[in-house]
């Protein structure tokens, strides 16, 4: 399977263009410093730095606490269950969301504006 397919089906899971390419690069590489990062994905400190954040708040990436700082990847098994999770509880409530909607369509009446 290719970079490119990889990269693809992990943003079907929710993770934007740039942080899936953001989590490969840290999931083949190992910590790194996020310069290092910025600089083999051609990305300014902005966008990364964006990235590596929407990338910690879903728990694929963590932060060590010292300086310089270096961000890992959690295994890319670990990621697919995590995602494929959180995939999971969205499209229940979603299901959810849909039902209760439905339920208020049929109850609702017309009501015209005169």
């Amino acid at each position: 399977m290719s970079l490119e397919r990889v990269i693809r089906i992990i943003e079907g899971f929710g993770l934007k263009r740039t942080e899936a390419e953001v989590y490969v690069y840290l999931a083949k590489k190992g910590p790194l410093r996020a310069i290092e990062v910025a600089t083999a994905l051609k990305l300014s400190k902005q966008k990364l730095y964006h990235s590596l954040r929407k990338l910690r708040n879903k728990g694929v990436i963590t932060a060590d606490a010292k300086q310089p700082t270096f961000f890992s990847a959690m295994t890319f098994e670990n990621a697919l269950d995590l995602l494929v999770r959180a995939n999971i509880e969205q499209a229940k409530a979603i299901k959810e969301t849909k039902e209760e909607l439905l339920s208020s369509w049929r109850s609702m009446k017309w009501q015209e504006n005169t």
